[in-house]
């Protein structure tokens, strides 16, 4: 894999009932470098029959999240990752093709 040059800040904030702001720490945010660009597989994401467009932006980030950690790892002897990449990448590659309303 060659080596990822993007880099994402995901934020995961709580929506109140309200619709005031929580208060506190509230925020989940962390840093990813990704080996494929996320805006452009968010675009070229197909409507999924039964999924919400909030649902396939999610599984779209979340996959790859996944799949570049993953490969990550997959080639370290030992890693828990590597242990189940044989497993989790097939999983991950059947999610992207899931089909389309296109």
């Amino acid at each position: 894999m060659a080596s990822p040059s993007t880099r994402y800040r995901v934020s995961v904030t709580p929506i109140e009932k309200d619709g005031l702001q929580c208060t506190g720490r509230c925020t989940i945010e962390l840093e990813h470098r990704a080996s494929r660009d996320l805006m452009r597989l968010l675009e070229a994401a197909p409507r999924t029959p039964g999924l919400s467009g909030d649902e396939r932006a999610t599984l779209v980030v979340a996959t790859q999240l996944v799949r570049d950690i993953v490969q990550r790892h997959a080639d370290t002897d030992g890693h828990a990752l590597a242990t189940i990449a044989g497993t989790v990448l097939p999983a991950l590659d059947a999610l992207e093709n899931l089909p389309s309303a296109r």
